[in-house]
């Protein structure tokens, strides 16, 4: 497994990169379908589908929030592996390993406790009506039992990659993916259990993945093993996931806030049916964004081991690399949806007015997806090499500082197209200042990688 650490400094850059992406892109292309197919077979639920895919839309922001301490442990855990082995410290990055484990089980229970606990006070205020409420606490209700699953395989999968076996991390998203998929008809319609259905499927299927990549780290094929020793928190390895995840984490919560936000004022401008096109419009647009975010993946344990390992043009390498591709798969996407925006959400509903406001609100939400990739992968290069002030200003540039204000006024003159107008809107102003921030950091990079050149001239 030695080995395997070793190539990350010294395999060719392209050949690496395609490595550990392909096998990402195809795990969260198959991740992406088990989440349209499951929205799918909810939105086409006899006679209550319409109004269950909308509750399901409406409990995303409260999903968004547990996938932000995903990426608060799992990222932050996975990067400070990367730059780990990347030193050559083995031990420190199966301290980090135990650390982000125990951490992902505590706080996944915390969460699940509090969003149980708690949701009678704050289900109302997500935007149900008294139409969507019962579909939104059921699966809401259900789903939140499985956070600590959640959590225990989103960190173990991302220390998967660091640990150099892509391969493993695919098979992992594989295996939640069609477990869920199989699972689902048989509880929604087989069991008759519609949304709770759905919801149950979602838990089995986190389960298994989360006992697949935990028995994998004590098995022979890792090159790190997680041992009990080592989940014994330390203050400053916790310091330490929690300073570099940062960045995703704030991006996640203003994604919550700005889903809020957005359900709310869908509802004050288009009701339930607006809420239901978003949910669909926001299915396809992470289909779409899946092999990006496969990219993304696979870029990251490249760039903090090569950034640790002080190969920094190697760093810059990988990251033109990841944003050429990610950039061809963002335009790609942009002119599939522009030209064939119906074909994508009617095998979500039959429902005419549904399918209407969802259709035109596609084409607007993703004026800018030939951007969106650059800005994607730019936000994973300053947290892979450890610069979470970065990542956290970037994030909230686009989610807090630019969206909510433009999502108010546009809707309040535009109403319900100003709320679709807001989104493109937004990138424009983020894919700016993420250009001029990522312009200035790849300068730093050559200017490390000369005086790295001048000390071994010296030496």
């Amino acid at each position: 497994m030695q080995e395997k650490h070793k190539e990350m400094g010294e395999e060719r850059i392209s050949k690496l990169l395609i490595k550990f992406s392909l096998p990402a892109i195809i795990g969260m292309f198959v991740n992406a379908l088990y989440n349209i197919v499951d929205r799918i077979y909810i939105g086409n639920i006899p006679e209550i589908g319409p109004a269950a895919i909308a509750g399901v839309g409406l409990v995303f922001p409260v999903m968004l929030v547990s996938i932000g301490f995903c990426l608060l442990i799992g990222l932050g855990g996975a990067t400070n592996i990367s730059i780990s082995l990347g030193k050559q410290k083995k031990d420190i990055a199966e301290k980090y390993l135990g650390n982000a484990t125990s951490l992902a089980i505590i706080i996944g229970i915390i969460l699940s406790f509090l969003v149980i606990l708690f949701m009678n006070s704050y289900i109302g205020k997500l935007g149900t009506s008294p139409v969507t409420e019962p579909y939104a606490r059921d699966y809401l209700t259900i789903v939140a039992l499985g956070f600590p699953f959640l959590m225990i395989g989103y960190t173990t999968n991302a220390a998967v990659r660091s640990d150099g076996n892509p391969k493993i991390s695919m098979i992992t998203l594989l295996l939640g993916a069609v477990t869920n998929i199989i699972l689902d008809p048989i509880f929604i319609f087989g069991l008759n259990l519609g949304v709770k259905g759905a919801a149950i499927a979602t838990i089995i299927s986190q389960i298994i993945s989360a006992i697949w990549t935990v028995a994998y780290f004590t098995s022979k094929y890792s090159g790190i093993k997680l041992k009990v020793k080592n989940m014994i928190l330390k203050w400053e390895n916790v310091k330490n996931i929690f300073v570099i995840g940062a960045g995703p984490f704030v991006l996640q919560m203003g994604s919550s806030l700005v889903n809020l936000i957005l359900n709310s004022t869908l509802m004050k401008y288009g009701g339930d049916v607006a809420v239901g096109a978003m949910t669909i419009v926001n299915a396809v647009n992470t289909f779409i964004f899946m092999p990006i975010f496969g990219i993304n993946q696979g870029v990251q344990p490249i760039l903090g081991f090569n950034y640790g390992a002080k190969l920094y043009h190697r760093v810059r390498e990988a990251f033109i690399l990841a944003v050429k591709g990610a950039m061809t798969i963002s335009t790609i996407g942009f002119l599939a949806i522009q030209f064939l925006s119906k074909y994508f959400i009617v095998i979500f509903t039959s429902d005419s007015e549904l399918l209407a406001a969802a259709s035109k609100g596609l084409k607007i939400f993703t004026l800018m997806f030939p951007f969106i990739g650059f800005q994607i992968i730019a936000a994973i290069y300053f947290q892979a090499t450890g610069k979470p002030k970065t990542t956290m200003f970037l994030s909230l540039s686009r989610q807090v500082l630019f969206l909510i204000p433009i999502l108010l006024i546009f809707s309040k003159i535009w109403g319900i197209y100003g709320v679709w107008a807001a989104v493109p809107a937004a990138d424009v102003l983020a894919v700016i200042v993420t250009f001029i921030m990522t312009k200035k950091e790849m300068k730093n990079l050559k200017k490390l990688e000369k005086e790295e050149d001048l000390k071994k001239n010296v030496n």
